[in-house]
C-alpha cells in the first residue's frame, strides 16, 4: 500500500488503528492522519460570535489531538522500523463520513484504516456509523479495527 488514510479522533480504537496502518504499510508509503471537525451542529446557534467562538476552539483542539496523536504513533511504533513510512496530517471539517469519502479521492487513497468508534454511550449510537458508512461508501478497501 502506497498511501493509505488513517481517520482519527484521538481514541484508543484509532490509535489501534494507526498501529495496524504502519504495520501493513509499504516502504516509502504515506499515511494521511485525517482529523475531520464536525461543526455543522454549530449552525443552530443563535449568535455568530459564540458560533465563531466555538468553532475556533474546536480548530485548536483538533489541531492538537492531531498532532498528540502523530507524536503517539512515532513514540510506540517508528523506533526505527518505520522510518520510510511518511506520516502526513491533515485537518479538515464537515460530516466525518462524508469528509472521508472525499479525502479518498482527492488523494488517491489505496486502502482506509480506522478505528470502530471512539465514542461512548449516546454519541457511540449516533456517529459510530461513521466507518459503517466509510465501509458502505469507499471504493477502496476499508479495515476497521477494534
Amino acid at each position: 500500500m502506497k498511501k493509505i488514510l488513517l481517520p482519527t479522533d484521538g481514541s484508543e480504537n484509532a490509535h489501534r488503528a494507526g498501529e495496524y496502518a504502519i504495520a501493513e504499510a509499504d516502504l516509502g508509503a504515506d499515511i494521511i492522519v485525517l482529523y475531520v471537525i464536525d461543526i455543522d451542529y454549530l449552525n443552530a446557534l443563535p449568535q455568530q460570535d459564540l458560533r465563531k467562538k466555538l468553532e475556533n476552539g474546536l480548530k485548536k483542539e483538533g489541531e492538537k489531538e492531531i498532532q498528540e496523536f502523530k507524536q503517539k504513533l512515532e513514540d510506540t511504533q517508528c523506533e526505527g522500523h518505520c522510518k520510510n513510512v511518511n506520516l502526513i496530517t491533515m485537518i479538515k471539517e464537515g460530516k466525518p463520513a462524508d469528509v472521508i469519502l472525499k479525502t479518498i479521492d482527492e488523494e488517491g487513497i489505496d486502502q482506509v484504516i480506522m478505528g470502530k468508534s471512539g465514542k461512548h454511550g449516546i454519541e457511540k449510537l449516533i456517529l459510530g456509523s461513521t466507518a459503517d458508512r466509510v465501509v458502505r461508501g469507499a471504493k477502496v478497501p476499508v479495515n476497521v479495527i477494534s
